[in-house]
């Protein structure tokens, strides 16, 4: 009994860590647009309807921070800055799929 509480424990301990990292409203949705490739700033924000610029910032620094993006910004007038997953951002892939295949397998409950 002792064992399966500390593993819970730990378990919680874990799935918080990971929703830090991809929790709220717009971290899963811009690694949605990033798993189809390299995004700059305004075609993120075309693709997010309803974010907005301070948002998407706050965020993708947020996930910069969290090396879960790449920022790479080109030297150049006007500057242009692109993002893409990294290495542990494209780890996040599977995570994702199975919550989209949990969402499809179960819409019909979640929309009665």
């Amino acid at each position: 009994m002792k064992a399966e509480l500390q593993h819970e424990n730990r378990l919680t301990c874990e799935v918080e860590t990971t929703l830090k990292v991809i929790g709220g409203r717009w971290k899963v949705l811009i690694i949605r647009e990033l798993i189809a490739g390299v995004k700059r700033f305004g075609e993120l924000q075309r693709a997010l309807p309803g974010i907005t610029q301070k948002m998407l910032t706050q965020q993708l620094r947020e996930m910069e921070e969290d090396r879960i993006i790449h920022r790479e910004v080109y030297a150049q007038i006007p500057p242009k800055v692109e993002y893409s997953l990294t290495p542990m951002g494209e780890s996040l892939k599977p995570i994702l799929y199975a919550m989209h295949n949990w969402a499809v397998e179960h819409f019909s409950q979640i929309n009665e």
